[in-house]
């Protein structure tokens, strides 16, 4: 009996043992993530910040002293320009490690090693996209053609896995021991990918597939309804001045005979979020009550925690600047230095086109272009799979670019497949050489000769300078292309639907001091109808740059205060041109009570989206569900199309209220607009009511839209809701429920100084056990901004911690 008993204890002790460090379905090891010696626990920390004060690493050539500030800012001072870098990457990682790596494992199609099988048709998509091939052939050019820049993105590299070198399993990031995996080595590569990732984000969006789908399903005249490239083109205000002069002669492509293959596609890519764009407005020192010029930008992207954005100041003989970071690649993309200031949003232009291949036969080893069949190029992809065997997919690869869709990865159900994507992301480019030239630039012209490595994602980068020049440039790496090129699916097979040149640098859109004494961008169309190259986006943005706009021209003694208040701006331009038409409709006669009140709170509204009104929830969800009923024929569709945007449905309802698509085909009445405006709101009314019947519900905008900043896992206990602010998509304070402004800055130039603030909705520090953690996102949503303490020499006062790095 005694040894029964021992050897069932014996075999509980094993089974508990291996239990305790076997990870099960979605739950850690327990017994390594519950240690309190070196689990989650560890993960606490008493003090913002408690690094080791003294460091000895290999890879440095001299001491480098780090100050962080009160916000966590690291203010790191070195004596050359790699171990500045170095530095970088090494408190970057500090704060950071587990965000770095594990976007730039989601950009290169890898989380199926972390998260199983469920992520593994999202892996092939990033793979087949070519996110992994354009950031290999950009590795390979800086190799070849900047061995000086590629030494800096070494020196980077080291610095992140100095780091990584420096870590026990107690030391991880929470997140790498609730999903179980330990971080792998950095490699340039990944410097390379991160910037990949920026294209994805910003310029992988297009229709191309839908407007096909639309023009075959609809014809052209509906298309040019639902589609039109420039809407009400005396409302357009562009980045460019209207009536602007272009000195310069045209790269002219003459159009062909074009015949695109009209066949159904169905997509399943998913689109970039729309709403990526961007606010950026510069005033010169005759707008301005002391002279001096003031530069603010807040790109508006996803939020997110860790924040997409790492605040720094680089300091080395050679370099002095400060702003935000992207982790995991060097430099600082949105700052200023000692002489100038820049911010950038995102120029609206398609930058991808598809191309339909068609194979000699089923080996796929030739494809047909300018009669002639042409060889093409296959990689094997092996992707690793938590908890599966691998999976092996086979790419090939066109002159055009890789074949996204085809009889292995898609829908299945299309009517043509072998889909080739041409992206300006697959070229090999310098914009790691162009972010360290701008960083460096003291004036205009060397500013702008940095832009000339930056091919993308293309971007509006306003310009401020401490001698009173302002500027903005339209750029990135553009085709020139015939009208409609790209728009629709082009056939792979012919010479005349390629891309043939590129618009030259200096023909690239810019302006430099212009009489307006401002210059502004917020993703709206770039230039009139003037500008001789053909310029096209299906996602223009139509309200936030004409608010910017209309207050500069009238804004005048302008203050720093005056500029923040201006980003923080919630006027609705959508309810403004779109709320009277709907009210108009309504037959306040036979109002109801409920009715009454709901019309009342609407008419006294001033269309500003404050977060302590209850008018904008009642608009938002009038518009929201009067866009469901009008366009239900494009969201039921058995093809992939897409609803117009904004703008344009606004212009369709006041132009043509009998539009076939108003109408409800499924009763014998023919509907009109004014129809969809009353049936809309009693169903508006509904439905609020409904809602209110939780006491815990109100109609407070804040609580109503529910902006949340959410932990990249969508854990809710990393996560902030409810945030008391403004605003909305659409509107200039474009905090939206889970998008919004990431990084809010200000710079003022002038009289030998450089005076900046921001702010942004997150912190520093990425981890979830920091008192800091998130510590921003309140005074982010109220409009508050910290000094940026941008100095040589910080003051004891403003020092919260010191680390003195030193060379092995």
């Amino acid at each position: 009996m005694k040894t029964f008993r021992f050897i069932l204890s014996f075999i509980i002790t094993i089974a508990t043992g291996i239990c305790l460090n076997t990870k099960f379905g979605s739950v850690p090891p327990l017994g390594k993530f519950l240690s309190p010696f070196h689990g989650f626990w560890q993960n606490a920390e008493n003090k913002a910040i408690d690094p080791v004060q003294n460091l000895v690493l290999d890879g440095l050539k001299e001491p480098v002293n780090v100050y962080f500030d009160d916000l966590l800012i690291p203010h790191i001072k070195a004596q050359n320009e790699e171990d500045l870098f170095f530095t970088q990457a090494y408190i970057t990682a500090y704060h950071r490690l587990w965000q770095m790596e594990f976007q730039l494992l989601a950009a290169e199609g890898r989380i199926s090693e972390i998260l199983g099988s469920g992520f593994l048709n999202f892996d092939r998509g990033q793979r087949r996209i070519g996110l992994k091939y354009g950031a290999e052939a950009s590795l390979e050019l800086f190799r070849k053609e900047e061995p000086a820049i590629y030494r800096l993105v070494a020196a980077f590299t080291a610095g992140v896995n100095a780091y990584i070198e420096s870590l026990d399993y107690k030391d991880y990031p929470i997140e790498y021991k609730l999903l179980d995996y330990k971080p792998e080595e950095w490699t340039p590569f990944k410097c390379f990918l991160l910037i990949s990732n920026m294209h994805s984000m910003l310029s992988g969006g297009e229709r191309d597939l839908e407007h096909t789908n639309a023009l075959k399903k609809w014809g052209r005249e509906v298309f040019e309804i639902l589609y039109p490239e420039r809407p009400l083109e005396e409302k357009l205000d562009p980045v460019i001045p209207r009536e602007t002069d272009f000195n310069f002669v045209p790269v002219k492509i003459e159009k062909p005979s074009v015949k695109f293959p009209l066949s159904f596609t169905l997509p399943t890519l998913e689109t970039p979020n729309p709403a990526n764009g961007s606010n950026s407005f510069v005033v010169n020192g005759n707008k301005t009550t002391n002279g001096k010029v003031i530069l603010t930008n807040e790109p508006d992207l996803n939020l997110n925690l860790p924040s997409i954005w790492y605040v720094a100041h680089l300091n080395c003989p050679t370099i002095n600047v400060m702003g935000a970071t992207l982790p995991g690649g060097p430099g600082v993309i949105i700052g200023f230095n000692d002489s100038i200031a820049w911010g950038n949003t995102n120029a609206k232009r398609d930058l991808v086109d598809w191309y339909h291949i068609q194979y000699k036969d089923e080996s796929r080893n030739e494809y047909l272009y300018n009669n002639n069949w042409v060889p093409t190029k296959k990689v094997i992809e092996k992707f690793e799979i938590r908890g599966s065997k691998p999976f092996y997919d086979t790419i090939v690869y066109t002159h055009h670019g890789p074949v996204v869709y085809d009889e292995s990865f898609g829908d299945g159900r299309s009517e043509i497949t072998n889909l080739a994507m041409k992206w300006t992301a697959h070229l090999p480019s310098k914009e790691i050489k162009a972010i360290y030239l701008v960083n460096k630039a003291s004036q205009y012209d060397q500013f702008v000769e940095a832009l000339s490595n930056f091919s993308g994602p293309p971007q509006n980068y306003s310009f401020a300078a401490a001698n009173g020049d302002i500027a903005l440039w339209v750029n990135g790496k553009f085709p020139v292309k015939w009208e409609e090129q790209g728009k629709f699916l082009m056939d792979g097979s012919e010479v005349d639907h390629e891309w043939k040149a590129y618009i030259p640098h200096d023909h690239n859109l810019h302006i430099k001091n212009p009489d307006q004494n401002f210059v502004s961008s917020a993703n709206q169309h770039a230039a009139d109808t003037l500008y001789p190259y053909y310029q096209y986006d299906y996602n223009y943005e139509y309200y936030r740059g004409r608010r910017i706009n209309e207050r500069l021209r009238i804004m005048s003694n302008i203050e720093v205060e005056d500029m923040m208040k201006l980003q923080h701006d919630n006027f609705n331009y959508n309810a403004f041109e779109a709320m009277p038409m709907m009210l108009d409709s309504l037959d306040t006669a036979s109002f109801t009570d409920k009715e009454q009140k709901y019309y009342t709170l609407l008419r006294s509204w001033d269309y500003f989206n404050h977060p302590d009104k209850q008018a904008p929830s009642v608009y938002e969800t009038w518009w929201s569900k009067l866009n469901s009923k009008l366009w239900d024929e494009i969201d039921n569709s058995d093809v992939k199309v897409y609803r117009p945007g904004w703008f344009n449905t606004v212009n369709i309802l006041s132009r043509d209220t009998d539009f076939f698509m108003i109408d409800n085909q499924t009763t014998t009445i023919k509907e009109t607009s004014g129809d969809l405006f009353r049936d809309t709101f009693r169903e508006t009314i509904e439905a609020l009511e409904e809602y209110l019947e939780d006491p815990d519900n109100t109609l407070l905008w804040y609580e109503f839209k529910n902006t949340t900043v959410q932990h990249l896992l969508r854990l809710a206990p990393f996560s902030f809701d409810k945030i008391k602010i403004g605003g909305n998509k659409s509107i200039v304070n474009a905090a939206s429920k889970r998008h919004g402004p990431s990084w809010r800055m200000v710079v003022e130039l002038g009289d030998g100084e450089v005076n900046a603030w921001g702010v942004y909705p997150g912190s520093q520090t990425g981890n979830p056990g920091n008192p800091k953690y998130g510590h921003m996102i309140d005074d982010w949503a109220t409009g508050e901004y910290y000094p940026l303490l941008f100095k040589r020499d910080l003051n004891k006062s403003e020092i919260n911690c010191t680390i003195t790095l030193q060379p092995k």
